[in-house]
């Protein structure tokens, strides 16, 4: 079984007049003093008033990508301790 295609358009929310059509660009960003540059980046782009709208699904991937904490090693900080109890646990008494 095959997924429906997604619309390679829509309607421009911001002219009202033009067409959202995915093109794939450079994305540019900053990261702290460094310009990041990204080729073929998914985005929608408006045929009249040139808007664009990213992928949000690619944003989100080059976020986690981009952030300094990926990768880095997850310590727990203030683990919860539980209490062992020595007794064995009781059972219910049939009434």
């Amino acid at each position: 079984m095959t997924e429906p295609q997604e619309t390679q358009e829509y309607p421009c929310n911001e002219c009202s007049a033009g067409v959202m059509h995915l093109k794939f660009i450079t994305y540019f960003t900053w990261l702290g003093e460094e310009l990041i540059t990204v080729p073929n980046f998914p985005a929608w782009i408006c045929d009249v008033c040139g808007r664009r709208e990213y992928d949000k699904k690619a944003r989100s991937w080059l976020t986690a990508l981009l952030n300094p904490e990926t990768g880095k090693d997850v310590s727990i900080k203030n683990p919860i301790r539980t209490r062992l109890d020595p007794r064995p646990p009781t059972r219910p008494t049939p009434e």
